[in-house]
């Protein structure tokens, strides 16, 4: 397929309002790519590259050759020669990606340039949402929308997702089960502001979890092959060699487990979310672990390496020595996780009838130094990559997931740092983001070393103020409540926002949107 027909497509959807035409331009683009393009198409088509990596910067997208008169690229060619500057290291490596970069800028026109451009900064905002490209698989391989879904979630790839359907139907989606081995999308929870809100949408009588500050983590075991994936479906295992130790204790030969990965102070405590995600928590010994256990496992493994103690915590079991069981009822999935999993590598969990036993269990988890607790209801399977109703977690102030569109160089002690960010909310009918606010509240001197490199890195717009970013870098903001603004596109802002901390398990795709932004100031929802 021609690359300027990739371009044509991705121009026009951008155009385009209606749901149903954007579909079937997508159909149509996706219809006519060769089999062995359709990873790469399907990509392009979600404004994404096939390569995460490619040591391409926005600097190196400034001077740009004159583009071409005539077209000559095709999906494949672009494919291959970005997989050539990605796999570019080592003496030379700026010089030489920076020749292949040039080459293939000089060789597309115009149009082709764009969208290049937009994918190799991230920035392609055309209206093509995972939801769209679901719906235009089933279009263009002509099977039901509800089996490309599933494959998705399970799969948690729609480029592999793209390529099953269109070279092999129904028949290649339902290979899309639970493989050991191969992470699926993570259950999300939902938000409610109390836990008798909480139970509302669970019913009672429900499970209340202790909600820990941690890294959310999905293990897989087959034999003595352990692998541990992010939230966002990265692998892991070689940084939590804690983790691999205990499941590998465990008696169970084949599993895939959901839980949380966290640090702990010398009391037992847990530490700070920064310090988990940076592995600086202190190591632990067994006469310091204070009220909260830790697997023996765990400590062996931290005492080998010297790394810092993340200890397993889990709260669901997928999959147990050949039985998948996510379409089980919570009930039935727990069994078999208390049943298979050490009671020190539990996470916390009561269950409760009402909004006074929720309570109680709610505030216990806050003396205990925890973030908040989840309502969880025991009768709902596991819905993979869905935030529904089954799962409603309840934290003590409002929170937002936001993106950064902006940052304003600071003043005074802070000269020289990035600082004031502008924060935007997603706007899912567009696909862009909303301001809601500035903040610089929370930054500690190590935040702002970070967000200064960080940002830079992601720059579009240097300014002597204001430096304007992709918006890819989720931060996690705390307010006091949401006002009226004419000040802001959105009609309304943050009130006294600070930073919490930076969402490296997110991306912008996962932030909150304006609905619940609106939704918060009109009294419906909770952080």
């Amino acid at each position: 397929m021609r690359f300027l027909d990739l371009a044509a497509t991705s121009a026009a959807v951008a155009a385009t309002s209606g749901r149903r035409a954007k579909v079937e331009l997508l159909a149509v683009a996706l219809r006519s790519l060769d089999p062995a393009e359709a990873p790469a198409g399907a990509g392009y088509l979600a404004g994404e590259l096939r390569q995460r990596q490619t040591g391409v910067g926005w600097a190196s997208l400034r001077d740009l050759p004159a583009p071409a008169t005539e077209p000559t690229l095709t999906v494949a060619v672009v494919d291959a020669t970005v997989e050539q500057i990605a796999a570019v290291h080592g003496p030379g490596s700026q010089v030489r990606r920076r020749e292949l970069l040039r080459a293939l800028f000089a060789a597309a026109t115009a149009e082709e340039q764009r969208l290049l451009v937009g994918l190799f900064r991230g920035e392609l905002r055309q209206g093509a949402q995972a939801g769209l490209l679901v719906d235009a698989v089933a279009r263009a391989a002509e099977v039901p929308v509800v089996a490309v879904r599933r494959a998705l979630l399970l799969a948690g790839d729609l480029r592999a997702v793209a390529v099953a359907a269109l070279t092999g139907g129904t028949a290649a989606l339902a290979g899309f089960g639970l493989r050991v081995g191969r992470p699926l999308a993570p259950m999300l929870a939902q938000s409610a502001p109390t836990v008798d809100a909480a139970l509302e949408a669970t019913g009672a009588p429900a499970v209340v979890d202790v909600k820990l500050d941690g890294i959310r983590i999905q293990v897989h075991r087959s034999g003595d092959d352990i692998a541990v994936f992010t939230r966002s479906l990265d692998e892991i295992t070689t940084r939590v060699p804690e983790v691999v130790a205990a499941v590998r204790a465990l008696p169970a030969r084949e599993l895939v487990l959901d839980g949380e990965a966290i640090g702990l102070d010398a009391t037992g405590r847990p530490l700070p979310f920064q310090q988990t995600a940076s592995r600086a928590a202190r190591r632990a010994t067994p006469s310091t672990t204070g009220g909260t256990p830790v697997a023996p496992a765990v400590l062996a493994a931290a005492r080998t390496t010297g790394n810092a103690v993340l200890t397993p915590y889990f709260f669901d079991l997928l999959h147990l020595d050949g039985a998948d069981l996510i379409d089980r009822p919570g009930r039935e999935r727990w069994a078999a996780l208390a049943s298979t999993v050490d009671e020190s590598l539990l996470v916390g969990r009561v269950e409760v009838t009402d909004g006074e036993q929720a309570g109680a269990a709610f505030a216990a988890a806050l003396d205990a130094g925890q973030e908040g607790v989840v309502v969880k209801a025991p009768d709902a399977p596991y819905d993979a990559g869905r935030r529904g109703a089954a799962w409603v977690k309840v934290k003590p102030r409002h929170t937002l997931d936001l993106v950064v569109l902006a940052v304003e160089w600071g003043s005074g002690r802070r000269q020289g740092w990035l600082s004031n960010l502008h924060l935007g909310a997603r706007d899912p009918r567009t696909a862009g983001f909303v301001m809601l606010g500035k903040t610089f509240k929370g930054l500690t001197d190590e935040l702002l070393r970070w967000q200064t490199e960080r940002f830079l890195t992601l720059a579009v717009e240097r300014g002597d103020r204001v430096v304007r970013v992709r918006p890819e870098q989720v931060v996690e903001i705390a307010f006091d409540g949401v006002q009226t603004s004419s000040r802001y596109p959105g009609g309304v802002a943050l009130r006294f926002a600070r930073v919490v901390r930076y969402r490296e398990d997110k991306t912008a795709a996962e932030a909150d949107t304006i609905d619940m932004v609106r939704a918060i100031h009109a009294g419906r929802a909770g952080g």
